[in-house]
This record gives C-alpha cells, structure tokens and sequence, in this order.
C-alpha cells in the first residue's frame, strides 16, 4: 500500500472540491483529493460533437458573487469568462399558447400580459406590506402574500423550475432563496431592499459583480480543467473506487484503490463534497441517528436532451431560453437556446437548444425509454417554437437521477445534523450542494469560505 501524507483531502473533484483545494494550494497547503470518476469537474462538462458544443450539467452561471471574481482574477490567462450577449437579457415564459417577455422593469411589467391587473396594482404596496415571521415559509407563499397569485404562477414557478426542477410549494425560501429571504427581513420588502442594497458601499471586488448570465471560453469545464492545472494532477487521484474513512487519533484515513494499486492518505483535515448519498456510504462512523437527518434530502431527477440543427427553421432565438409553467400542462420544463447567447457553439445559421424534463414536476418520466422522451422533446420544440416536421441534425440525451437538490423544509434539520457531526469530529467539513445553494457561484463561495477557515484554524 501506498502511504501518503497531506494537510486536507478533499473528497470529491467536482467545483466545489477544485475549488476549495485551488484557494488552499495556493496558501502552500498540501492538499490530496479523490475523485471515483476519470475526470475533474463532477457534473460539469463540455461536449464538442461535429460542428456543436454544449454542456452536460449546468449550461451557464451567474457572475454573482466576489469569490467568483477572484476566481477568474488568479486563473488569469488559464481561463476566460464569456458573458452572454443582449439576447440573454430577455426570458420568455410560456402563456395560453405563445411565448411573451419576462417583464424587466416597470414600463414592460404593466404591459405584459403574464400578471392580472389586480396584481399589478397590488405590486405597488408590496413595500408596505408586514414582514413574513414563518421561518420555514414555501417560496410560493411569500410571493403570493407578496406579490400575489400571477406572479407565481408567471414568474415564480417557472423561475424554481429553472433552477431548481422544483416546487415551489414545497421550496422553503430561507434556505432556497436565501437572498430574497433576507430582503424583506431585513429590509422589509422586495422592492424597496433591492433598492437599499444598491446603496450600501462595496467592496472593489463587490463592484466588479455584474449579476450577469456567463460561461467559458470553449465551454465550462475549460473552467474547471484550469483550476486543476493548478492543483496539480499529481495531487488529483481520479479513477478511485472502494474508498474508506476512518478516525483516528484526531487525523483522518482515506483508503482507495486506483489503477490496480491500494493508496492510504493521513490528513488533519477531510472535506467531503459529494452529496449526501455518497458521502454516507464512504464515512461510515458518523452516527446513525445523525445520518438519518442527512438522508432527508430529495433530488429532482432531470433529463436534458440537446437537439442541435445546422440549419435553423423556427422561431427567432431572441432569449435566453423560454420556461414553461406548471399550469400549462406541458411536458417541459423549459428549453435553453445556448447557441443564441455564446459565440461558436453552434454553425452560422444553425441552434443548439436543451429541453429539460422530468423534475419534481414529472419524476415519473425519468423512467421512460430514449425514443419516447426523443419524442416529448420534438413536440415541445416543434409546438412552441414553430419548426414545422423540421428534424434536428443532433439529438443527445442526459438523465441525471440526483440532478438537483431540494431545499424543503428538512434543511432546517439537516444544518443542524451537520453542525453537530462536524463538531463531533474537529476537521471533518460536510460541503457539496447538500448545502449552501446550488449555482456555480454558491459552489465556489463556500470552496472558498471552507479554505479561508481552514487557513485562518492552521495560522491561529
């Protein structure tokens, strides 16, 4: 057996983990981290096929936080972000047979026809409206005591479907839109919090936050194969499989097989990064009880199929993509249009689009057999954006059994489940999506928060 020694392993090379190892290396850290996969970047990745590429996973981020920002600062030339363009402005929601604008300010918001009048009009006392005191409270009642029923059901629903493939019923806000949470109890109101917010000094790297829709250069795991190259792949151990943890003596054993070879890691510090399935399986003398709470967390179940046509016949392009609300009784929840947004990514004249179904909406349809969900796809795209019998060139299909996480009400306990574990064992951090959000950008604020902890624990 192979016998290594290290300050941090960290379990898991998607974001998360490249990240948070990435801001410790750079720190002089000696950091070791397993990967049962023979990439880097976990569900993060690029396909280039014939004259396409897009995304498996997540197809864009929000340039929405200043760890994100300084990410990129020291990837320097490695890594280049790429915003998307004015088309990726406007999101269309699906209404009563056609597609209409998202309203992105007021002038657009008392025109559209999305919203009732009487919500309308109800939107202009949103600021004087009394604080929630539900700490526990569903996405869709905020908004509807907030903002009222259309907006939830033109707005909202098709939002968390979006992001989440969620439910917004079932959506707690204080964990799933933590942001939006804070502005009415902080603030008191959406409208006017946002208001205030934009006030309030920032930081250089805060200015530098644009909130915009963005990718990379040659597609997103050039993002993260770059923050593997400065790990180092000596210090990447893919391809690992049966391993086990232990602790002991106040350190952690990591034990795994990789290319026919038995490898020990010994660290002060074990970051795990892969969910909470995983992680119970690999960490096993973490407490029954506790890892009951742990076990409570639900994932959308998501298919994306890319359809991609050298030669584009339908409807204009001109978004970001369109949702699809539930009470519209469609198949999908929404369908990006990719090559709309990003240079190169399909021929001139051509489109690349996903269509993404199945959810919390229809989980029953992750069952369904290739050709029957080939076919949901082609009618969703043939009926909402007027392509006629024309066949895509490229059909690919993704299915992603633990796509999403679902921060419901059993998140309240499962934060404290993993308060006490890691309490329980100084050194053990529990990361990953099973916690503080689910975007690119939450991913590499909490690498980042993790490092800095980590750094500040070793110099204190």
């Amino acid at each position: 057996m192979e016998k290594k020694d290290a300050d941090v392993t960290v379990i898991g090379a998607g974001l998360t983990g490249l990240t948070t190892a990435f801001f410790l290396v750079k720190e002089g850290k000696r950091v070791r981290i397993i990967e049962k996969e023979t990439r880097v970047g976990g569900v993060i990745r690029t396909v280039k096929k014939e004259d396409f590429i897009y995304e498996t996973g997540p197809n864009t981020g929000v340039y929405s936080t200043p760890e994100l920002v300084q990410l990129f600062d020291e990837l320097g030339d490695r890594c280049t972000p790429e915003f998307a363009n004015q088309k990726g402005k406007q999101r269309w929601i699906w209404k009563k047979g056609r597609w209409h604008a998202l309203p992105s300010g007021l002038i657009s918001a008392i025109g559209t026809p999305l919203f009732s009048f009487g919500d309308k009009l109800r939107l202009l006392g949103e600021p004087f409206r009394k604080r929630g005191t539900d700490p526990y409270e569903s996405v869709a009642h905020l908004v509807k005591r907030r903002m009222g029923k259309s907006y939830l059901e033109y707005a909202v629903d098709p939002f968390i479907s979006g992001i989440y493939a969620g439910d917004p019923e079932r959506l707690v806000t204080q964990f799933a839109l933590p942001k939006l949470y804070r502005l009415e109890q902080t603030y008191g109101s959406f409208i006017g919090g946002a208001m205030k917010k934009r006030k309030e000094p920032k930081s250089e790297l805060e200015k530098r936050v644009t909130r915009e829709v963005f990718s990379v250069k040659g597609g997103l795991q050039s993002l993260t194969d770059a923050i593997a190259e400065v790990i180092g792949s000596e210090h990447i151990h893919t391809g690992s499989s049966g391993l086990s943890v232990t602790y002991s003596e106040k350190r952690y054993q990591c034990s795994f097989s990789r290319e026919g070879k038995e490898f020990s890691i010994e660290s002060d510090y074990l970051i795990s990064t892969t969910g909470n399935v995983p992680m119970l399986k690999n960490i096993q003398f973490i407490d029954p009880e506790d890892a009951t709470m742990l076990k409570n967390l639900r994932y959308a179940k998501v298919i994306q199929v890319v359809a991609a046509y050298r030669k584009w016949q339908g409807l204009p392009l001109e978004a970001f993509g369109g949702l699809i609300p539930s009470g519209e009784k469609r198949e999908a929840l929404g369908i990006l249009f990719t090559s709309s947004i990003f240079q190169g990514r399909a021929p001139e004249g051509g489109a690349i689009l996903s269509v993404f179904i199945g959810g919390m909406r229809h989980p029953e349809y992750f069952e369904l057999e290739d050709d029957r969900i080939r076919d949901l796809a082609l009618k969703e795209i043939q009926e909402t954006l007027n392509t006629g019998e024309t066949l895509p060139d490229l059909m690919d299909i993704y299915r992603y059994e633990h796509a999403i996480p679902q921060y419901e009400k059993s998140t309240g306990e499962r934060l404290v489940a993993i308060e006490k574990i890691e309490s329980q064992f100084p050194g053990l951090i529990l990361a990953g999506n099973i916690r503080d959000g689910i975007g690119m950008a939450d991913r590499v604020k909490q690498g980042y928060a993790i490092a800095q902890k980590i750094i500040g624990e070793q110099h204190g």
